[in-house]
């Protein structure tokens, strides 16, 4: 049995890495300031008596004795790393730093939850390892692009100078259960918006192309990666290679969801990345990783979800 923490354990991703974590029979610390992490992601969780939940801010310094951690705490949906950008660089900078210096203290492995985002309006499609990326330093996305190019190096200077065990993967675009009903991405805002037979608001023209990756295939992911040998450290793309326009996905949607919702359309946002697809070749043969839950089966699952919360949204009004 593994002591692993998970910063960012109560949020999206963070929820289900940890129920994984404890199916495969592993102690579990779930660290969270709440931000945009959600107790009822995790209150199934907390009768296992291997599981563990501490409310913290990682921009502020935090001891434990783990033998691994996964750092995901970070907002990552537009709207809510927006709402204060120092807050956002900060908990992508001073947290790197604070989980590095504890996996530095007691010598555990630790995996950075990098992003797409780190390869900005991209001009190399699709778009591997190597690429650096197209990034605008002071638009409005950089707080958390930025963020999160300036956390992988961190990484790497932890890793060459005082040799700290880490591994960094890249997240594109992901969707599933316990993603909150104003998230603010693409995927749950037009679930929602169909749902509720609203207007669906396309951004653009919808001719931009997003891969979108269920997120039981992202955990899949990143505990091989988490697993792999420790000269092993990556950067590794995580995502599904299926490419969409964001008009594909709305008909989609409005289709699964019997929806009568309109599509209406508006500017597109400051430094929207105009095409995003992962070349994930390199996880395909150093993790044995591909995504098996297709577009259409992954929309189901998520709908069913949503269809569920909001019935509760409306009954709790």
């Amino acid at each position: 049995m593994k002591k692993i923490l998970v910063t960012g354990g109560a949020g999206f991703i963070g929820s289900h890495l940890c129920e994984r974590l404890l199916k495969d029979g592993n102690e579990v610390i779930s660290l969270d300031n709440y931000f945009t992490g959600n107790k009822k992601n995790i209150v199934h969780l907390i009768d296992n008596p291997y599981f563990e939940v501490i409310r913290h801010d990682i921009t502020m310094p935090f001891f434990i004795e783990v033998d691994e951690i996964y750092n995901l705490a970070c907002p990552a949906s537009p709207i809510h790393y927006q709402y204060n950008g120092i807050k956002t660089i900060k908990t992508s900078v001073m947290g790197a730093i604070n989980m590095l210096g504890l996996a530095k203290r007691i010598k555990a492995i630790i995996l950075q939850a990098s992003t797409s985002e780190v390869y900005g309006d991209p001009q190399v499609h699709p778009q591997k390892e190597e690429y650096w990326g197209h990034v605008n330093p002071i638009g409005k996305r950089s707080c958390y692009d930025e963020g999160k190019r300036c956390a992988e190096t961190l990484f790497m200077e932890y890793h060459s100078q005082n040799n700290v065990r880490i591994k960094i993967i890249r997240i594109f675009n992901t969707y599933g259960t316990h993603m909150l009903p104003n998230d603010g991405r693409v995927v749950s805002n037009f679930i929602v918006q169909a749902l509720q037979n609203e207007d669906i608001t396309i951004f653009g023209d919808g001719k931009q192309t997003r891969s979108f990756q269920y997120v039981d295939d992202l955990v899949e992911g990143m505990i091989r990666m988490m697993n792999t040998e420790d000269e092993f450290i990556g950067p590794v793309n995580i995502g599904n290679t299926n490419e969409f326009t964001i008009l594909e996905l709305a008909k989609k949607i409005i289709d699964l969801t019997n929806s009568k919702s309109q599509l209406v359309y508006k500017p597109l946002p400051e430094d929207d990345p105009v095409q995003r697809q992962p070349d994930t070749s390199l996880a395909k043969s150093k993790l044995n990783w591909e995504p098996t839950v297709q577009l259409e089966e992954g929309l189901k699952k998520t709908i069913n979800y949503f269809q569920k919360e909001l019935k509760k949204l409306k009954f709790n009004k």
